[in-house]
């Protein structure tokens, strides 16, 4: 296996020359053809591949493929690796191109400046840095990853004012000309030139391995050495440096292009993106009939089941996807140019600026200060239209514009609550399923589309389904990937009650990374601790088994493994959450004189699923289930329900009106929170070994159960009153004071109140 960490520390390549128009279209040829192992699970072919090209191209390559380990698995030593090479293709595109800029042999768009293509490599590397900063230990890269987001927000910001004003040019020479040259697309190049079309037979277009980024003025804010142009261009504006004064440029308007002047004659055909030895994707013939049968079904890893079969309803063509004009619906994005080279900037600035605004449209409330240091807010429906719009482009960017929103759709849209059940900000489940299959069939080996069709079935509440597919998919190449698949598995089994699983599928996730293991201890523990519950009377000895196997965990497994991470110089949250909890249960051991097992409280199980928001993925027979073991704490069996205090029971009616509210029992959800939390002086919750959360997340179902009967019938606009009586109760909760595991519920909360300001109201 090729040690590609070595080879990034060996050396920085250093480019003495600016790339002519047909070395960097050769070099984003090889460098896609590279990179796009990725998304077949072949990262070590990749970085091979890569690792004997040295443009920007090639480098941003590596750091795309460290970046794809680095957030699959959260392990420091892959994040550090990843930053390493993240800024060193930085570095790289910098250099690249302060040069393309005073070449005359660049290649000239008539759309951006010249060396806009090194500027959205130089963003996007600042985009993925950003990313892996903030997952890094350290609370200072974690403030430098902000400060990158900016760098990278204004450089895609400039290349978008590049195209308004390309678009206002041409509309307006078209009304001078009264349509007489309408015929023609400006500025691009035919194939006589060596251009390629979006279209054009089937074959994908060269857009990249790169995206986004001019320089802004910034670096020393964080002891960044890498130079700084005099005027480096931030957004509109330029930030003046009195350092490398010989070497400064501005971006600027580009001259009329004339044809034949950048692509020799000699360069013909297209920049094809090769899956595999002697195979081409032809990704327009393989859109053009999504219902997949079994006899023209791709060859998956033993996957069995097709996306067709288990996942009905896909968009008759994926076209219908249309590709449109950044914001505006009328333009057609490949009217722009139909250049390798731009189409290249617009993949790539699609998908990172959609990325961009979607991952910051979801930072939870108690992290707002560091969105001063960004200077701008996201903005998740511009961003996911964005990334809709990547995912049109035959490239690394529409793959991976892909995997964000289906991780997005699938992920993240399963943890909020309040959410539109229909119409835009819904669920989109006819694209995400025509985008699937569509991805399915270019990259037939990948494991990452198993795992998000197996995340679609547990959309659709089809947990044994989701489980049995990624079972039948088989093992992933990719450790990783194997990691998430095996941690998807395990929750889906938590979310079904199969409890001797559960704890079987987390031990599995303890040996394939090591970002979590406390968290996976503490939930083995709490499974045997409802396997002694279930087995108490019926079966004794078991019993004791399984008690004695849940202390082992809870006094051994979970301390030694918890505590050791950080994030943001912080403990893990969750880290802190269950040690707090074990903290608590040996506190009443002692006062009760009994088993540690016997001093646990409400079923810390059903917590785990809470927090995971399991509950949206259950259908009413395991939400059942659910309050069966709720209904443990209150039964004979349990001889020390009298001794709980007020936080335990709350957390008892916490969990159980989160349960009937997705049974559809809103009422009685909320009679209970009324009656039992809410009443409640909520300085009672507060104090050594508490459960400090119940109260505010008291707030928070009760905004989600108003939300659940505004949009009852699709149409919440209707119910002004109650949208209005949400916001409220989740402004109770923004306001309140920290308490555990406050930033999960603060997510939640941030889509929520994005969601009613779509309909009208002021949050």
């Amino acid at each position: 296996m090729l040690k590609v960490g070595g080879w990034l520390k060996g050396h920085t390549p250093i480019h003495t020359k600016s790339l002519n128009a047909l070395d960097e279209l050769a070099h984003i040829q090889d460098a896609m053809s590279a990179v796009t192992h990725i998304m077949d699970d072949d990262v070590e072919t990749a970085e091979e591949l890569l690792s004997k090209g040295n443009s920007p191209f090639h480098q941003l390559g590596v750091g795309v493929c460290t970046f794809i380990r680095a957030t699959l698995g959260f392990e420091q030593e892959v994040m550090r690796e990843a930053a390493n090479a993240l800024s060193q293709a930085e570095n790289s595109a910098y250099e690249q191109q302060r040069r393309a800029h005073k070449d005359p042999n660049a290649y000239q768009s008539p759309i951006y400046p010249p060396g806009t293509e090194y500027a959205v490599c130089q963003a996007e590397s600042q985009l993925m840095s950003a990313v892996v900063g903030v997952l890094n230990e350290s609370l200072t890269e974690a403030i430098k990853s902000f400060y990158k987001l900016r760098k990278a927000y204004l450089t895609l910001e400039n290349v978008m004012e590049n195209e308004k004003k390309f678009l206002k040019e041409r509309s307006m020479s078209s009304l001078q000309s009264s349509g007489s040259a309408s015929s023609s697309k400006p500025g691009s190049m035919r194939s006589s030139t060596g251009g390629s079309t979006l279209k054009s037979s089937g074959q994908p277009v060269a857009a990249g391995v790169c995206a986004a980024g001019s320089t802004a003025n910034l670096q020393q804010s964080y002891g960044d050495e890498k130079p700084t142009p005099k005027n480096a261009v931030v957004g509109s504006k330029n930030v003046t440096n009195d350092t490398d004064s010989d070497d400064g440029f501005d971006f600027v308007d580009a001259e009329e292009v004339h044809k034949g002047d950048e692509i020799p004659v000699e360069y013909k055909g297209h920049l094809n993106v090769a899956v595999g030895e002697g195979a081409y994707v032809d990704l327009d013939n393989a859109q053009r009939t999504l219902n997949i049968n079994s006899s023209s079904a791709p060859d998956l890893p033993s996957a069995k089941n097709n996306p067709s079969d288990s996942i009905p309803d896909a968009i008759e063509d994926f076209e219908q996807l249309t590709l449109t004009g950044r914001d505006d619906p009328e333009a057609d994005i490949s009217t722009f140019s139909d250049h390798p080279v731009d189409l290249f900037i617009l993949s790539a600035s699609n998908f990172c600026f959609g990325m961009l605004l979607l991952l910051l449209s979801f930072i939870p409330p108690s992290f707002a200060t560091l969105l001063k240091i960004v200077g701008f807010k996201g903005d998740r429906e511009r961003g996911m239209r964005m990334l809709w719009q990547a995912t049109k482009f035959h490239d690394i960017h529409g793959a991976m514009a892909g995997v964000v929103l289906m991780g997005y759709l699938n992920g993240f849209t399963n943890f909020c609550d309040i959410l539109p059940t229909t119409g835009e900000g819904s669920y989109p489940k006819e694209k995400c399923t025509a985008l699937l299959v569509a991805m399915r069939k270019k990259y037939p080996k990948s494991h990452l589309w198993l795992l998000e069709e197996a995340r679609m079935l547990g959309s659709e509440k089809e947990l044994e389904k989701a489980v049995k597919f990624i079972e039948d998919a088989g093992e992933s190449p990719l450790k990783q990937l194997e990691a998430l698949s095996w941690f998807e598995r395990s929750l889906n089994e938590m979310y079904m009650h199969d409890y001797e699983k559960t704890a079987s599928a987390f031990e599995k996730c303890i040996t394939l990374n090591n970002w979590s293991h406390g968290l996976y201890h503490y939930i083995c523990g709490a499974s045997y601790v409802e396997l002694y519950r279930r087995n108490m009377k019926s079966n004794p000895s078991e019993a004791e088994k399984y008690a004695a196997k849940a202390e082992d965990i809870f006094k051994t497994k979970v301390i030694q493994n918890t505590g050791k991470k950080k994030f943001m110089a912080r403990q893990l949250p969750f880290d802190v959450f269950v040690i707090r909890k074990i903290q608590k249960w040996e506190a009443r051991a002692k006062e009760w004189d009994c088993d540690l097992v016997d001093a646990v409280g409400v079923s810390p199980i059903e917590e785990m699923i809470y927090f995971w928001n399991g509950y949206k993925r259950m259908r009413d027979d395991h939400l059942q289930v659910s309050l069966q073991n709720l209904a443990w704490s209150e039964s004979a069996a349990n001889p020390h329900w009298e001794k709980e205090g007020l936080d335990e029971r709350s957390i008892l009616v916490l969990l159980r009106a989160a349960t009937l509210r997705n049974m559809d029992r809103t009422t009685e959800a909320k009679d209970l929170l009324k009656k039992d939390i809410l009443p409640v002086d909520r300085s009672l919750f507060k104090g050594p070994l508490k459960d400090n959360w119940t109260a505010p997340c008291a707030r928070y179902e009760m905004g989600a159960n108003v939300w659940r009967e505004a949009d009852v019938d699709g149409h919440p606009e209707n119910r002004p009153h109650m949208l209005d009586e949400c916001r409220d109760w989740l402004d109770e909760v923004t306001k309140w004071d920290g308490f555990d595991l406050d930033a999960r519920i603060g997510m939640k909360i941030t889509t929520g109140r994005e969601t009613l300001r779509k309909f009208g109201v002021q949050c």
